[in-house]
């Protein structure tokens, strides 16, 4: 049987990341996927700067656009754009992003195998067996593999998950998205603008990314809302002049987003990325979290076979410190647009809140609750909005 120091089953953002950061310590690590590549995914496609920041290498190669202006109205009416200092959101699409990730995690050394589906998973007190099957049409054979470590990246319907008991106690929302070829002069009309259409979905949004030849139009909201998507992304694209007939690659998808208690470790075995249903609440992004947690999760590992650590309990602990804040501020945000979208509406738009907004996506503030000064005021509106609405985002806040 092969052994390696770390098994990565899952090769998206999260599981690339940590596996390139493993490699590069200078430890052995098997990255499997059940799908050859590169391969899509159903994803908006957007990076924040806060995302970027965490990366430990550039994504310049796979970047196809850039925003720096991001435009939102409520009720497809009443609206507002801010101009960003700089670029806020790199644009890419996560077949060339993913692709481009495993190769950077096969140059740090990680042995990469797409095509192999993992089957079963043996977990005892030193370590995690797992069992593969692969794809004949891509030439790969099925396997086995044994690891001190077992990193679970495969998504809120993976494998790790399902049998090790571990995340799957998420709330889900659920979101459609198409691409559109440009048309004659519509590469000026949407380039370097995010648009977001709020009041529209219920427990969600619209929008309209720029991407290389092509825009993004999707939207998404509370799980409920599933049978009404089509009918919510038609009411979209008929309020920016577009025809549906135009529409290609139209993907629907669940967003898991954990309950405070969900757990994120058992025994020798840890989940990153939407397997560990980390998805922001309000944007529905997982991008930065994926990241963020892919990170930790390579420390929490290097700290255990290193014999700083004894478990890999820490890493839990480390995601709520991390993430946390920012989860319970984007639970409060989310609950206040659903049930008051237009007061909350008229407090985003003033000009110091977008400020704080800026800060987020560009990494310079991690949560709503460091802002200081003016912005103060109207934060705590929006809060007061959210707690009567019911904020589910107290539990998220880390113990003091």
């Amino acid at each position: 049987m092969e052994q390696f120091d770390v098994i990565v089953v899952g090769a998206g953002p999260g599981g690339s990341t940590t596996a390139y950061r493993l490699a590069a310590a200078g430890r052995s690590v098997l990255l499997l996927d059940r799908a050859g590549f590169p391969r899509d995914k159903p994803c908006g496609g957007g990076l924040t700067l806060r995302a970027v920041k965490q990366l430990p290498f550039s994504v310049e190669p796979v970047v196809e656009a850039r925003v720096d202006a991001m435009r939102f109205r409520v009720g497809f009416r009443a609206a507002f754009e801010r101009r960003c200092k700089g670029p806020v959101v790199l644009m890419t699409q996560r077949k060339r992003l993913d692709h481009f990730l495993v190769q950077q995690a096969q140059a740090a050394g990680a042995d990469f195998r797409p095509g192999c589906k993992a089957t079963a998973l043996e977990a005892t007190a030193d370590g995690v067996t797992v069992t593969w099957a692969g794809d004949r049409d891509a030439g790969r054979t099925p396997g086995q593999a044994r690891a001190a470590v077992l990193i679970g990246a495969d998504g809120c319907n993976g494998i790790v998950p399902k049998l090790l008991g571990l995340g799957g106690d998420y709330s889900h929302g659920v979101a459609l998205e198409a691409n559109v070829p440009y048309a004659a002069g519509e590469e000026e009309r949407f380039r370097g603008a995010a648009m977001i259409e709020l009041g529209t979905v219920p427990g969600g949004y619209g929008w309209v990314f720029p991407k290389g030849d092509h825009f993004n139009v999707g939207v998404g909201g509370w799980a409920d809302e599933g049978p009404r998507l089509r009918q919510h992304l038609a009411d979209l694209c008929r309020a920016h002049g577009v025809d549906a007939a135009r529409l290609v690659e139209t993907r629907g998808y669940r967003l898991p987003m954990r309950r405070p208690d969900s757990p994120l470790v058992r025994g020798r075995a840890l989940l990153v990325g939407d397997a560990a249903g980390v998805i922001d609440p309000l944007s529905g992004d997982g991008m930065f979290e994926a990241v963020m947690t892919g990170k930790l999760a390579a420390a929490a590992t290097l700290d255990l076979l290193e014999g700083r650590a004894t478990d890999l309990a820490g890493y839990a602990t480390a995601v709520r410190r991390a993430l946390g804040p920012l989860m319970s501020a984007s639970w409060a945000a989310k609950v206040a647009f659903d049930r008051f979208p237009r007061a909350t509406f008229l407090l985003a738009r003033v000009p110091i809140v977008w400020r704080v907004v800026e800060g987020l996506m560009r990494g310079e503030l991690s949560h709503p609750g460091a802002a200081k000064g003016l912005a103060r005021g109207p934060l705590r509106l929006i809060q007061a909005l959210a707690r009567a609405a019911g904020d589910p985002g107290r539990a998220y806040k880390p113990a003091p």
